[in-house]
């Protein structure tokens, strides 16, 4: 994936195993973090030559305890750098706080905590996205009209990623005066209980006769499609985030209005890569890289898949 002729004529200490520890939520395929995944795999071949050793640890993204448990665990293997995705906040300030104490080097995965001296972020602006996620789904809405804002129960603190998407959505709502006439009514998921969710849609869908949109910040939204496909609500217009094969699924189909969605894989691929350039390298590397928000809508997501994939 990378071409390395830069790095021809370096001199560097092949001799010098360097351990990197990636701290990521479990997956299963087709997943979103299943790209995140293969972008550290792809990073592990292409970049061999500095002779870094590449580790994982999973931790269950809606408990905060096991998150806690795993960045123990990994400070007992003595990195020399971790990668990690903040989806804990309140706990990953507690983690990088004794990566800090103990010198060793970080850089955030999907998401960033701003005021933290990481080495890179690759990835979406969290906040414009919800924003823009916002411009997408309401501007045209009639007055009066009901949104469903889907949520995720979790053990713990709510996602800060998700966090700042509906910070940044709910902005949008507020810098143009539409909180005056649009109704948002939240709904609570409960992770791998669709049963559940089948029945609490169907009870807000029954008591709530205006709803126009829906939208979910996580990567999910093919839930949300596939229960709101089986009431026959071609009415609703849903936005959702990421590029998963169920999500473009629903997409293609036209239950999905449209995603917003970015490269994975690409975002831990580069966080490996400016590693490597400032740990071994000693280079001086970007700190906040911001990628492209990809709108996606099934007129244009056959062409975006064609030009990524080749």
């Amino acid at each position: 994936m990378e071409n390395n002729s830069e790095n021809k004529d370096l001199k560097f200490d092949t001799k010098k195993q360097t351990k990197f520890v990636c701290v990521i939520p479990k997956f299963v395929t087709e997943d979103y973090w299943e790209s995140i995944n293969r972008g550290f795999d792809d990073a592990a071949k292409d970049f061999a030559h500095y002779n870094i050793l590449i580790e994982k640890k999973f931790f269950d993204q809606y408990d905060e305890s096991s998150f806690d448990a795993v960045t123990k665990e990994v400070l007992s293997m003595k990195p020399d750098a971790v990668f990690l995705s903040p989806i804990f906040k309140e706990s990953t300030l507690q983690f990088i706080e004794q990566l800090d104490q103990k010198g060793i080097k970080y850089s955030f995965i999907d998401n960033v905590l701003e005021d933290c001296d990481y080495t890179t972020y690759y990835g979406q602006n969290s906040f414009q996205s919800g924003y823009i996620a916002a411009k997408l789904l309401v501007s045209l809405m009639p007055e009066d009209a009901q949104i469903m804002v889907i949520r995720t129960k979790r053990k713990g603190a709510e996602a800060n990623q998700t966090m700042n998407r509906y910070d940044g959505f709910m902005q949008y709502i507020v810098d143009n005066k539409l909180d005056e006439y649009i109704e948002y009514i939240d709904v609570e998921f409960i992770e791998g209980d669709e049963e559940y969710n089948f029945k609490l849609l169907e009870k807000t869908m029954k008591e709530n006769d205006n709803i126009k949109a829906a939208i979910t910040f996580n990567s999910k939204v093919y839930r949300l499609a596939m229960h709101l496909a089986s009431f026959n609500r071609k009415n609703i217009r849903i936005i959702g985030y990421d590029l998963l094969p169920l999500n473009h699924r629903y997409l293609k189909k036209g239950v999905i209005y449209c995603l917003i969605a970015q490269r994975p894989d690409r975002q831990s691929y580069l966080s490996v890569r400016d590693m490597c350039r400032s740990i071994i390298l000693k280079r001086e590397v970007k700190q906040s890289n911001y990628m492209p928000i990809d709108i996606l809508f099934k007129e244009n997501i056959v062409d975006y898949n064609t030009f990524y994939n080749n």
